[in-house]
């Protein structure tokens, strides 16, 4: 393996580890991990407003365990394997919110990601907006200059665990996009029956 890669990845797990981003089950299809936390400011769905510093779920991807690109691109079976372990991950994050209870008190599900787009369509904003999450424009808590930085971390991240990815995303053009849903739909739609 390369060498720069390598130390991004340490660091990349150093860094999760300070954050508190872990894993929360041994199943290794699931692609996703997880971080307690409180959100920086009110989202507004359309039945309810979560309020600033509300406790929330964060979902982060599991750099490690996601599929990698073909290098011909993502194509339809790349994307039918992905979203089936996005749904395979959610189940199992709802299932890990019901038999905890230290996490009864989490009000809203989701996080902040530059791989949907709030300003075009396309298939990473339509499969999670398929999913039930609402697509909000990123607040800001860093200003310009912290969103710069979130940024160039995050393509380096690409280049380092999903090579193939990092020539479809430019790193100048990257914009970061929420995902929210309320903890009662999550587990509605992603719980046990």
């Amino acid at each position: 393996m390369n060498p720069l890669r390598s130390i991004i990845r340490r660091f990349d797990d150093w860094l999760s580890h300070v954050e508190g981003v872990e894993p929360f089950t041994g199943d290794p299809q699931c692609i996703m991990r997880i971080q307690t936390g409180r959100i920086h400011h009110d989202i507004a769905f359309p039945d309810q407003i979560i309020r600033l510093d509300s406790r929330a779920l964060f979902i982060h991807f599991w750099n490690d365990r996601m599929p990698v690109l073909p290098d011909t691109g993502p194509d339809l079976a790349y994307g039918l394997k992905f979203q089936k372990l996005i749904v395979h991950s959610l189940k199992l994050i709802a299932k890990h919110i019901q038999s905890d209870p230290s996490l009864d008190d989490i009000q809203v599900v989701g996080g902040i990601t530059a791989f949907i787009s709030r300003e075009q369509a396309d298939g990473g904003r339509a499969l999670f907006q398929h999913l039930g999450f609402m697509i909000f424009p990123y607040h800001r808590t860093l200003g310009a200059f912290g969103e710069f930085w979130e940024n160039f971390y995050g393509w380096w991240l690409m280049w380092a665990y999903n090579p193939v990815s990092a020539r479809y995303r430019k790193m100048f053009k990257m914009q970061r996009t929420e995902f929210w849903m309320t903890r009662e739909k999550f587990l509605d739609r992603f719980g046990k029956k």
